[in-house]
């Protein structure tokens, strides 16, 4: 991702997520830290979905913080690219094991996870606060 696309990112984040966005600074900060783990699909001129991955300082876990596709374009695998390329930059990271959270009821979502080799390790009540549930899903990397 290119820096002159973040406020392309930050419409394109609310618009996904538009209960829980990223505010633009987090985002702004998000992308200085993590620039090389922030990617983008572009499609038609325009940022089609992104996904954000984040290791933990000992090199040995990484998150998903965030991976979405604007509705017109989901169904066309663009999810599974952006996760695909984001594990393979991971896996020669040396990173063990990767994260992610998802709402109990975003099955598409699940299923996505879940195609990819991720499996749920726990259920957490109000992960993101009042009514936040997650299922945290872990799959371990090649290494």
């Amino acid at each position: 991702m290119a820096e002159h696309e973040l406020p392309e990112l930050v419409r394109m984040d609310h618009r996904l997520f538009p209960d829980m966005p990223y505010p633009h600074f987090v985002l702004r900060q998000l992308y200085e830290l993590y620039r090389d783990r922030l990617l983008v699909v572009e499609r038609g001129g325009e940022l089609g979905g992104y996904a954000l991955f984040a290791t933990t300082p000992d090199g040995r876990r990484s998150w998903v913080l965030a991976l979405g596709v604007v509705p017109g374009a989901r169904g066309l695998g663009y999810g599974r690219s952006l996760m695909a390329e984001g594990l393979d930059r991971l896996t020669v990271d040396g990173v063990r094991e990767v994260m992610i959270t998802v709402a109990p009821g975003n099955r598409a979502a699940r299923g996505l996870y879940e195609s990819l080799g991720f499996v749920q390790v726990d259920h957490r009540a109000d992960y993101f606060g009042a009514g936040g549930d997650r299922l945290i899903l872990r799959m371990p990397l090649p290494g």
